[in-house]
Order: C-alpha cells, then structure tokens, then sequence
C-alpha cells in the first residue's frame, strides 16, 4: 500500500469545505462519486450573510467575483474572493474554495478546487480534485476517460491501484504546479510540492517533491 497516495499526505485539509468528506476516505478519488450530494448536503447550512443561493443547487460568497459570460450549473459551491472569469463554463458537482481563479474558457466538472487554486486559462479539469495553492498553467487539462472506457487504474512502483471509477481525472496535491499544454492522464496522481514541465504527458503517480521532465526522467527536486 502506496501511502504516499493517502489523503492525509497529499492535502492539508484545513484549506478545502469538503474536509469532512475528504476525512472519510483513504485515497481522494473514493470522494469522486459523493461531490455533488456532498455539496447538496452542506450548500441550504451555508450561512446567508456570507453566501447567496443564485439559483437552485448554486451558492456563491458575496465577496466573489463572476464576470460576464460564465455557466455555473448546480450543485456548485463558490467560495470567498474567488474570481470566476469570462467563457468559465462550470458543469456541475463543483466545490470551489476561497481564492481561487477559474479562468477564460475553462471547464470544471465534478471537482473539489482546495482555497488559492488557480485553474486560470483554457484548463479542463473533470473528476479531479486540486489541493491549496495548485496551479495549472495555460492550456493544461485533465483526461477523465481512458479511450477504451476500462476502469482507471492508478499506476505505482508496487503496481497497479485499482479504482472501481470509469471517470477520473488527476489528484494534485498542495503546491503543485503543471505547465501549460500539459495531459494529466486518467489516474494520475501529483504529489505535494511537485512540478510537471510545460508539454507533458503525465500518467500514474508523480512522487511528492519531484519535477516531471519526461517519462523516463522524475527527478527530485533539491532546494
């Protein structure tokens, strides 16, 4: 058993509303399926002075920011000083923290976004979950589906993990940062701290404090 993969050691969930449904499960995509009655459950006990309920299954923080042109579809969730940008069409089964930035032309479908993400340009980013402070850079999507609709497997150095889920995209830990035009593939999974170069093709587990520079070359980051 990969600990490295357990939520405790890819998250700190002081930084993310769905702390409660993260604390339940061992690995992050096992919180997949429940995003969307999840956010049902908690949306009607938010409290009104902070959030309003712009229609039915939607709630944004007062203090957020939505520009013309967006989709927020329900069940979603939007939190405190979060901007959400011209074209950012948001599907549904989104809890989104404070802070965060959903960008021009980007697409969210049943995620957890943890406080200060910033998904900010052209990103795709379905049945996925991003910890505190990650970043996707321009272009940088997640593929949820694999082309012969199997189960996602997720892919360690002990084996192959399976997940029971038909859809699920990428779990990226606090700080991480992807650059632009990169592919997280399904079941990939980004550790703490780490980086993935501009152009990739990511597949399986990126260990905790690493840069992603190819396939072949996953070295650690010194500081």
């Amino acid at each position: 058993m990969n600990q490295s993969l357990f939520i405790r050691n890819l998250f700190d969930l002081n930084h993310s509303a769905a702390a409660s449904l993260l604390e339940k499960c061992t690995y992050p995509w096992e919180a997949l399926p429940e995003i969307g009655e999840f956010i049902r459950q908690i949306g009607p006990a938010l409290p009104e002075n902070e959030y309003e309920q712009r229609w039915s299954g939607v709630w944004i923080h007062r203090s957020a920011r939505l520009y013309p042109n967006c989709y927020i579809g329900g069940p979603c969730i939007i939190g405190a000083n979060t901007e959400v940008r011209p074209g950012a069409f948001i599907r549904a089964n989104a809890l989104v923290g404070k802070d965060c930035v959903v960008g021009n032309s980007t697409e969210l479908k049943n995620v957890i976004l943890f406080d200060h993400v910033q998904v900010p340009h052209y990103n795709y980013v379905g049945d996925s979950i991003l910890g505190y402070h990650a970043h996707m850079g321009a272009g940088a999507v997640t593929s949820n589906v694999k082309q012969d609709r199997t189960l996602v497997t997720v892919k360690t150095p002990e084996g192959r993990l399976e997940t029971g889920l038909k859809k699920f995209g990428a779990i990226l830990g606090d700080h991480v940062e992807v650059g632009c035009n990169s592919v997280l593939n399904p079941g990939t999974v980004v550790g703490r701290g780490s980086r993935v170069y501009p152009l990739s093709m990511v597949r399986g587990l990126v260990p905790e404090g690493h840069v992603y520079k190819n396939a072949g070359e996953i070295v650690e980051i010194h500081y």
